[in-house]
């Protein structure tokens, strides 16, 4: 038995295999932030090729929080119906489906609106310098991510994936490089990730204790000061009782550096995350291989694996990976043929 197709189960979402597929922008929505067929189409088919959970793409929590003018939106209760749509979809396709609620901080280039931040400090020469957030920008944001949550809820998704990695709001306060305040959000570690725990503890409050909350996080910053993965162990187990169920580990974003990429070069960090806080961890990067996919799931170095480009390349890998691995499962009635 392959260990990769073995079921996983978190409160009550069961999983009928370990391959996750990642949140990848599409900027393809309207400015509306509502669904188009076009992701109907891409999740589906992800569904319909095994993969076992699908998590959307940077869903914002509020309009300047886009990344994008056209990232997908959960600000308003007018996107519900067309999210319940891909909802419904990637369920009837075998599926468990997640949504990634985000807010851009510093790097929306949304036109509109204006960036905010934790201090006033532009990612590059290419962004615009965000407004330091006060205290009732603070709250407002944090009731978006509540908000946000509660219509995720409606919407019907088994899980909420909040982000707090690529350099985005949230991660803008966890890193010691882009949060220069001095009240009680800046400062120690304990200070840095009172914003997160804030959106935790107003998420709480709406999303059902028995659905499981991810925490997507930037294990390693590539630059000197900032943050390391035993950082983000350290910040995570001041914050872990709170409600985080899984920890999805990537790096980068911060700021702008590109790391070397190579096959698995993110899994050493989700190890360390996954050792030091004894929370499950999704892990993955530039994994395409199911032999390594398996190695790392029967080692115990994650309990997820998350594929992003692959999946992008071919919406059916997990069929193909299960034949690699000898390992019998069930295709869609319309793919029999093509079994064996």
């Amino acid at each position: 038995m392959a260990n990769l197709f073995s079921e996983f189960r978190v409160k009550n979402m069961a999983l009928k295999n370990r391959i996750v597929m990642a949140p990848m922008c599409m900027y393809t929505a309207d400015t509306d932030g509502k669904a188009k067929d076009w992701h109907y189409t891409h999740y589906t088919s992800r569904a319909a090729g095994g993969t076992g959970l699908i998590i959307l793409e940077a869903t914002a929590v509020e309009k300047r929080g886009r990344i994008s003018d056209w990232d997908l939106g959960i600000w308003s209760g007018e996107h519900i119906e067309g999210l319940r749509r891909l909802v419904d979809g990637c369920h009837s396709n075998g599926a468990k489906i997640g949504v990634q609620l985000a807010h851009a901080g510093r790097k929306s280039q949304a036109a509109a609106d204006y960036p905010i931040a934790p201090s006033p400090i532009p990612y590059d020469h290419n962004y615009r310098t965000p407004k330091e957030m006060n205290k009732a920008d603070i709250e407002a944001a944090v009731e978006s991510f509540r908000a946000g949550a509660e219509r995720a809820n409606e919407a019907g998704f088994d899980t909420i994936e909040i982000h707090a990695a690529h350099g985005y709001l949230i991660n803008e306060f966890l890193s010691p490089l882009t949060n220069h305040r001095t009240d009680e959000y800046g400062g120690s570690m304990e200070n840095r990730a009172r914003f997160l725990k804030d959106i935790l503890q107003a998420v709480a409050s709406v999303w059902p204790e028995e659905k499981p909350v991810i925490v997507r996080v930037s294990a390693e910053e590539f630059v000197e000061g900032g943050n390391r993965p035993e950082d983000l162990a350290n910040i995570l187990n001041l914050i872990k009782g709170e409600g985080i169920d899984l920890v999805n580990v990537s790096t980068g974003g911060v700021v702008n550096v590109s790391p070397e990429g190579y096959p698995g070069y993110q899994i050493r960090h989700a190890e360390i995350i996954r050792q030091n806080t004894g929370l499950p961890v999704i892990a993955g990067g530039l994994i395409t291989s199911p032999l390594m996919a398996e190695e790392i799931i029967r080692n115990e170095r994650a309990d997820l694996i998350f594929l992003g480009r692959e999946l992008l390349r071919n919406p059916y890998w997990p069929l193909q990976a299960a034949r690699e691995l000898q390992h019998d499962i069930e295709w869609p009635k319309q793919y029999r043929r093509a079994k064996s």
